[in-house]
């Protein structure tokens, strides 16, 4: 399955008349995860890179401790969509059915106050990190924004990416949360670590509580944080910048880490 697909389409002008043209579409299709079997979940997403996203969503929910722990058997492609087939050990995946059974007591979904609390987890803290240069982060933002081919194309995908030895890892997908599992996945099937991951969007909660469970020391993002979002950071020692755009930043916590 392609991650872009062509459309035919209209291109309207105030200056002319109306004229036909070939248009890529980014592709966005339903992903499900099956562990040892069982389906866990279907997620909305970019069909590329699906073996980092399988890796980096089962480490982000905590499925998993490590890559290694997790195997691909085979991807389907069915009429709804994609199913992906993974085998994790068998007491992890006790763990997971636990989680499943708990899930399906609480009956509608977040009212469960046990649910709620697994939710709203804290990560452990992030220990001390070499101090990050402000300019090398907006470097890193500037590298981003020309390194992503696919949205190039459609105009309608996130970016997030890994600063590691120097280097830029990048994933794309429809989703920013997604696009941040397939660079935790691409990282973690490596087994490298990162001083920064970098996003095309907001910084939400969720998004700090994967790169904080990813032991990444930073976050930073080219929109605004919310306030949840700052509540973590502050908690788990995480540097959160926002509105990293051209030559300017706003750090909203962890300001330590910048030197």
């Amino acid at each position: 399955m392609n991650p872009l697909v062509p459309h035919q389409a209209s291109r309207w002008s105030m200056a002319s008349e109306p004229a036909e043209s070939s248009e890529l579409l980014a592709e966005e299709t339903a992903i499900a995860l099956l562990f040892n079997g069982v389906p866990y979940a279907v997620m909305m997403a970019t069909p590329a890179d699906l073996h980092d996203f399988a890796v980096g969503f089962a480490l982000s929910e905590g499925i998993i401790e490590s890559a290694s722990e997790l195997a691909w058997i085979e991807q389907v492609e069915r009429e709804a969509g994609l199913a992906l087939h993974l085998k994790i050990p068998a007491d992890r995946f006790e763990s997971l059915e636990q989680r499943r059974r708990l899930l399906a007591a609480s009956g509608c979904g977040l009212c469960g106050s046990e649910h709620l609390e697994q939710v709203m987890r804290s990560p452990p803290p992030l220990p001390s990190t070499t101090p990050l240069a402000p300019s090398t982060l907006l470097a890193a933002v500037t590298q981003l924004h020309q390194r992503q081919p696919l949205n190039a194309q459609c105009g309608a995908l996130h970016a997030a990416a890994a600063i590691t030895d120097d280097q830029l890892l990048v994933r794309e997908d429809v989703g920013r949360h997604n696009a941040v599992d397939k660079v935790i996945g691409a990282l973690g099937r490596a087994g490298r670590g990162a001083t920064a991951m970098l996003v095309t969007s907001r910084a939400s909660y969720e998004l700090v509580h994967k790169v904080a469970s990813a032991r990444i020391p930073a976050l930073v993002a080219v929109s605004a944080p919310t306030a949840q979002s700052v509540r973590l950071a502050e908690a788990v020692g995480l540097c959160l910048v926002a509105f990293a755009r051209e030559s300017r930043l706003t750090v909203y916590a962890g300001k330590h880490r910048l030197g």
